[in-house]
């Protein structure tokens, strides 16, 4: 029998050989018939840590690994480079160097 393989964006890229992937999927209203975007959310097995944040994978079922891990990851397919440095860090770092070329500008 064949395993079900699913495409999937990592949402969670925190834990140690874990990951946590969300795959959208469309379900139709019963009585207005229109589409809503659903996400499903599953734990899967990360051994090398190869997935990060915002990466799309390729995840397959796998035999239970822990009480909730029942997915392996198989490949990464799009990595992407997420900044080192969060937006509340630069929020603040522009507010002070800004304050500091502001007061040296006026003369």
């Amino acid at each position: 029998m064949a395993r079900r393989q699913r495409t999937g964006t990592v949402l969670k890229d925190k834990n140690d050989k874990s990951v946590v992937v969300g795959v959208s999927w469309l379900q139709r209203d019963r009585i207005y018939k229109k589409a809503r975007r659903k996400l499903t959310k599953f734990v899967v097995h990360d051994e090398n840590n190869d997935a990060t944040l915002g990466d799309r994978v390729l995840i397959e079922e796998s035999r239970p690994m822990s009480k909730t891990k029942r997915w392996r990851l198989v490949s990464v397919l799009d990595k992407v480079d997420v900044a080192e440095v969060q937006p509340e860090e630069i929020d603040t770092e522009a507010a002070l160097t800004g304050a500091d070329e502001s007061e040296g500008s006026e003369d």
